[in-house]
């Protein structure tokens, strides 16, 4: 990972909270990135806007995902519901890659719930092989149910 990259990534994240501006997948935002972008967007989940940070990852959720959510609204409800909600504004969040091949990117993200628990998801993102602007970006493909990996002390 291009560390240079990754701090202008994470500055331009919080400007863009700051001017509701949604950053756009392209070709040199790294995979880790795509993980990172979308998961402090989750965190910070109503700011600057309501759903801001739902809307912000649905950017970086593949066709093909978009596809099967349905539209925003969907996404929206889904993120919501009982099993993802554990994202919306956590409290923090680890990243660790545990498979890439150029193509497809799994990452194994633990997360601290706003009720204090610990979670596991597995986090894939896939080199999207289409026409127009997505093509060679790196884009969300699969995010695992939680697992529960107990209370924080």
């Amino acid at each position: 990972m291009n560390k240079l990259l990754f701090i202008f990534l994470l500055f331009y994240l919080h400007v863009a909270n700051v001017y509701s501006d949604i950053i756009k997948p392209n070709t040199k935002i790294e995979p880790y990135n795509v993980v990172e972008i979308q998961l402090i967007s989750l965190k910070n989940n109503d700011k600057p806007d309501k759903d801001f940070g739902i809307e912000q990852t649905w950017e970086f959720a593949h066709p093909e995902n978009k596809i099967n959510t349905g539209p925003l609204n969907n996404f929206k409800k889904m993120l919501k519901n009982e099993i993802y909600s554990i994202l919306l504004n956590h409290k923090d969040h680890k990243i660790e890659e545990i498979y890439n091949n150029k193509r497809i990117a799994i990452y194994d993200v633990i997360i601290l719930g706003s009720d204090n628990f610990y979670y596991e998801f597995k986090w894939q993102v896939e080199r999207y092989d289409g026409k127009g602007s997505l093509n060679n970006c790196w884009l969300t493909t699969a995010v695992s149910n939680p697992v529960s990996l107990g209370a924080s002390i």
